[in-house]
C-alpha cells in the first residue's frame, strides 16, 4: 500500500485582527478551546476566572490582547487557527460525533490538528464534496449566516432526464413548504446527458438542493458540492484533506469570496 505524507500543518497570519480592539472574557476563552461561550459565563460568574491576578465574577467583560487571562490556576492562551478542506465522501455524516457509529467527517480529518474543528455547516450523509472544517468561529458564522449567504454550486444527478420546462421553473423560482426557493443560475452539464445539472445557489436551507427536484417528481441518485464560498475540489480527490492557503483564509475572513 502506498502511504501519502501528511500535510504540514500551516501556521496562519490573521492580518485582519485589531491588537487594540477589546473582546468579550467569554469569547475569549472559547477562542482558546476551553469551553464554550455559555460555560465560560458560568466558570466567569462561579469565580474561576482571572484577569490579571484579579478575579473577574461580571458577565460581559472585555479584556485586551495585553491582559493575562487564567483558569483553574493557568494561563489561558489563543488557540491557533485550523482550516482544513475536505472533499467528502459518501456514506459519511457531517457530525462531530455519531450515537449509530457511523463514519463522520471528523473521524476523516482526525490527524489535521490538535485543536477541535468542527464542519461550516452541512452536507447530507450521501452528499459528497466540498466542506470546510474549522475552530475560526467567528468566520464559521459568517459563512452560515442567512445575512452572508455564500455561493455554492452543486452537480446533481437524477432518475430521469431533466425537462427543459422543469429547469426553468427551477431558475424562476419554486414554491416549497418553507417559502420560495430559486436557482441563481442552471444549466445542464452535457448536451447529450440530460439527467444531469449544475446549479448554483445562495440558500442555507437544510437539503434545499434535493428537494428543489423532490419537488417536480425527480430522484436525485447523486449530489456532489463543487464550490462553496470561493473554495473548490480542485486537485483534492475524494476523501482526501488539505490544509487552506494563507491567501485563501485572507479572502474568506474579508469577504472576499461570494
Amino acid at each position: 500500500m502506498k502511504f501519502t505524507p501528511r500535510p504540514k500543518q500551516v501556521d496562519y497570519v490573521l492580518e485582519d485582527i485589531d491588537p487594540n480592539e477589546q473582546i468579550r472574557l467569554n469569547k475569549y476563552m472559547a477562542n482558546a478551546g476551553i469551553c464554550s461561550r455559555r460555560e465560560a459565563d458560568e466558570y466567569i460568574t462561579g469565580g474561576k476566572v482571572k484577569v490579571n491576578g484579579e478575579v473577574v465574577t461580571e458577565l460581559g467583560t472585555k479584556i485586551s490582547r495585553d491582559d493575562v487571562v487564567e483558569f483553574d490556576e493557568k494561563v489561558v492562551t489563543p488557540e491557533r487557527k485550523c482550516y482544513v478542506l475536505l472533499n467528502k465522501p459518501k456514506d459519511c455524516v457531517t457530525t462531530s460525533d455519531d450515537p449509530n457509529g457511523r463514519t463522520t467527517v471528523l473521524d476523516i480529518v482526525k490527524n489535521a490538528c490538535r485543536e477541535r474543528i468542527y464542519p461550516v455547516g452541512r452536507l447530507d450523509r450521501n452528499t459528497t464534496g466540498v466542506l470546510l472544517l474549522t475552530n475560526d468561529g467567528d468566520l464559521a458564522s459568517k459563512l452560515t449566516h442567512p445575512k452572508y449567504v455564500k455561493k455554492k454550486i452543486y452537480h446533481v444527478w437524477t432518475d430521469r432526464d431533466i425537462a427543459e420546462e422543469d429547469m426553468q421553473r427551477i431558475a424562476d423560482g419554486i414554491e416549497l413548504e418553507d417559502g420560495e426557493i430559486h436557482a441563481d443560475a442552471i444549466s445542464y452539464v452535457s448536451d447529450t446527458d440530460r439527467n444531469q445539472a449544475g446549479i448554483e445557489i445562495h440558500s442555507g436551507r437544510n437539503r434545499i438542493v434535493r428537494r428543489i427536484f423532490e419537488s417536480l417528481g425527480y430522484r436525485v441518485t447523486k449530489l456532489d458540492r463543487v464550490y462553496f464560498a470561493g473554495l473548490t475540489k480542485k486537485n483534492l480527490p475524494r476523501g482526501r484533506w488539505r490544509y487552506l492557503t494563507q491567501e485563501e483564509v485572507n479572502y474568506l475572513r474579508m469577504g472576499s469570496f461570494e
